[in-house]
């Protein structure tokens, strides 16, 4: 199993997410968390999964210089992409309220970007999902916003809250991914990373 294949390494995991926190203790893979600001602003000129990608790389760099031997740090970062433009997290109710009525009747893309960086080398992998809204009532809208105040949340929502249970028709590709983490990418790139670190 995956603690098996790690009980050499020390993972280190650069998330504030609970949610992400989570996926890591039901992988049974020890873990610490560490965590260091980092100013998440990406190049206008990035699209789709090369936005995720980038941010999850960015809050690998404060780390670099301080990464030994046998410890694999853990950044990820997602975006929803809807009508060609990513939605980061609502700053205001306004702004939650704005994306969701974007997002109501419509499908989008929430893409998760995980970035696996050693002392010797960098990966970057991401999972793509497709998310189908039926139509939301400003009723509805307002209700979830209120109650769940989603401001950490790309897009303003949360699959695994109740606009998900009400909201979301279908998806196609992995639940886990609209939720924060890829789990099952996550799994077997770090079964594959550890095939190609350095023997020490």
């Amino acid at each position: 199993m995956l603690s098996e294949i790690l009980k050499d390494y020390h993972i280190i995991l650069a998330s504030a997410s609970p949610r992400r926190q989570q996926f890591f203790r039901d992988l049974g893979v020890p873990f610490e968390i560490r965590l260091k600001e980092v100013e998440e602003i990406y190049p206008e000129r990035l699209r789709g999964s090369d936005i995720p990608d980038y941010l999850a790389q960015l809050k690998a760099l404060p780390f670099r210089d301080e990464l030994r031997e046998k410890e694999i740090l853990i950044t990820s970062d997602t975006i929803v992409w809807h009508l060609g433009r990513a939605l980061g997290k609502p700053r205001s109710r306004e702004e939650a309220l704005d994306m969701l009525r974007s997002l109501s009747g419509k499908d989008h893309k929430v893409i998760t970007s995980v970035c696996f960086t050693t002392k010797h080398l960098q990966k970057t992998v991401n999972s793509v999902t497709r998310v189908y809204f039926d139509h939301l009532t400003e009723d509805e809208m307002a209700y979830y916003t209120d109650t769940f105040k989603p401001y950490d949340k790309a897009g303003a929502y949360g699959i695994q809250e109740w606009i998900g249970l009400t909201g979301i028709r279908k998806i196609e590709g992995s639940y886990f991914n609209v939720v924060g983490l890829p789990v099952h990418l996550v799994y077997h790139t770090l079964q594959t990373l550890i095939g190609h670190e350095p023997e020490k």
